[in-house]
């Protein structure tokens, strides 16, 4: 049997293990107290683990790097991801944009599927277990070094650490520390799939208010950089939903350089001319009403005040008073709702982080790296990135699983014999056991 290390308990972790487990023996160290901690809380707690789409839709999704996921999402596909989950008891179903969930709603199913899989396989769980480094020896991966000063023999390292998102769960970045003490290029990093902070402080009054159909636009002058239908939320400091976070991919680079323009519709579904015939219906079977009484039936609660202020009409004023231009202005407004975006929220509050380790250096067949044998790279530590619907959890699961079947297809005895003399040779004296840590089969 062949020795494979798994630094980090993680989505990508979890299913390499999974898939480098036949013939081999297989160990995950990961620094929490449990397994898939970022996973609990994925999707506000529901963990979006796929996208139902055609597997040529995955690649439109992926923002950075597509191509080179192109083995890996054929290896392992939204499909067979699927299969997976419901074969270990986690039944899944599609919501609309054809995302992916357990169906009790629950990312606790999700981790309890992971869980009877490991089991099942056989993999052994190091839990509140910091790897400090990776060993090698002759160039190639060897093993790897505990934080309590504890060294591991391995035949092979799979690094499944995860970026800089949402530290809280264990994610400081330490995959690219790794990666590049062992030569390899690591492009910066910054927080994706993240809130937006908004100048307006009107925002405020609207915490909370969540939009469904509307259409949002991003601009930098006259230069629209982002368009899409969907929902989003108003929060204390801005805006976030899926709409928003989806754009803060597309935009984030021009972002960090200077303001740019959100403007949302409210009202996507009628034109100008069919919302101000609208609107005179309402001014016509309210016409010796107040302002403030009549447009309540246009927006939710929290936002006819704000659109009250915005639109400079007096809320007193009868309508059967208000002049056509003012009408007309307040019919841009409703199609026209400008905000100003500021910036973006910090890596507590992204999705994913954006960066990674270069790609040009790891082979996309099998997440090996190509400047060291036997160490291979899977999940958020990767420079690949998507868009939110449950695209990023694929490529964790693909590029977990290419990584893994890989490393269960190469047992071989010779490989086995030769990999355990470069360790004697080189004087590692690195232990084949962790009887030290705290050790789980799951």
């Amino acid at each position: 049997m062949r020795k494979i290390l798994v630094i980090g308990g993680g989505a990508a972790g979890m299913f390499a293990a999974i898939a480098a487990a036949p013939g081999n023996e297989v160990h995950i160290y990961e620094k929490n107290e449990r397994l898939g901690k970022k996973l609990y809380i994925t999707g506000k707690g529901r963990c979006n683990l796929t996208n139902a789409c055609d597997v040529e839709e995955l690649f439109e999704a992926v923002c950075t790097n597509r191509k080179f996921l192109y083995s890996a999402f054929y290896g392992c596909t939204n499909a067979d991801v699927i299969r997976f989950f419901e074969a270990h008891g986690c039944k899944t179903k599609t919501e609309r944009g054809q995302r992916v969930f357990p169906v009790s709603d629950k990312s606790a199913d999700v981790i309890d599927a992971l869980r009877r899989a490991l089991r099942d396989a056989g993999v052994h769980i190091h839990f509140n277990t910091e790897v400090r480094e990776v060993l090698t020896a002759d160039g190639a991966a060897a093993g790897i070094l505990l934080a309590d000063g504890t060294k591991i023999c391995g035949d092979a390292v799979i690094v499944a650490t995860g970026g800089l998102s949402y530290p809280s769960t264990g994610s400081t970045g330490d995959g690219y520390r790794f990666a590049k003490e062992y030569g390899h290029a690591v492009t910066e990093q910054y927080p994706s799939l993240v809130p937006f902070n908004v100048k307006e402080a009107f925002v405020k009054e609207l915490q909370g208010l969540s939009l469904r159909n509307v259409r949002l636009s991003v601009y930098d002058g006259t230069k629209r950089l982002y368009e899409d239908f969907g929902e989003m939320m108003f929060t204390h400091f801005g805006v976030t939903g899926p709409l928003v976070l989806t754009a803060s991919a597309a935009v984030q680079k021009k972002l960090r350089q200077k303001e740019l323009k959100l403007v949302i519709d409210l009202k996507p579904a009628l034109s100008e001319e069919q919302l101000d015939a609208r609107l005179l219906r309402e001014f016509e079977e309210g016409k010796n009403k107040q302002f403030k009484n009549v447009i309540g039936n246009l927006f939710p609660a929290k936002l006819t005040p704000v659109m009250q202020k915005l639109s400079g009409i007096s809320p007193e004023k009868k309508v059967n008073e208000i002049s056509r231009a003012e009408r007309t202005g307040f019919v841009h407004q409703i199609k026209h709702l400008e905000l100003t975006a500021t910036g973006l929220r910090d890596y507590n509050e992204a999705i994913i982080t954006k960066g990674g380790v270069t790609v040009k250096e790891i082979n996309p067949a099998t997440m090996e790296s190509k400047l060291v044998q036997g160490l291979y790279f899977a999940g958020e530590v990767l420079d690949v990135d998507a868009l939110t619907g449950g695209f990023n959890l694929q490529i964790a699961w693909s590029t977990g699983y290419a990584a893994g079947v890989h490393l269960a297809a190469a047992n071989t005895q010779q490989e086995d014999e030769g990999r355990a003399a470069v360790g004697r040779q080189n004087g590692l004296n690195i232990r084949c056991a962790a009887e030290d840590t705290a050790q789980e089969v799951v």
